[in-house]
């Protein structure tokens, strides 16, 4: 296998496994799994917007929490003025 960008590489099949391939110049090993890789980033970027949507429920939370406060102070407010 060749794959030609800014310089040449030969690939040669790692034996047992498919989607490996060692760079002849390098040693390297390259893998060529597209739908492992895709899967991958599918799973990173559901980590993402799951962290944001949890983020968002945090930050409604604090304000619903800050609201509340706000109404108890009230409550408690009139409660005093209107028992003196």
């Amino acid at each position: 296998m060749e794959i030609k960008g800014r310089y040449k590489m030969t690939m040669i099949p790692v034996e047992g496994h498919p989607n490996l391939y060692r760079d002849e110049k390098t040693g390297a090993i390259i893998n060529y799994d597209q739908q492992g890789y895709n899967q991958y980033l599918n799973i990173t970027n559901n980590r993402k917007k799951q962290k944001e949507e949890i983020d968002l429920i945090k930050k409604d939370i604090s304000e619903i929490k800050i609201m509340l406060k706000e109404i108890l102070n009230e409550t408690r407010w009139n409660n005093v003025r209107y028992n003196r």
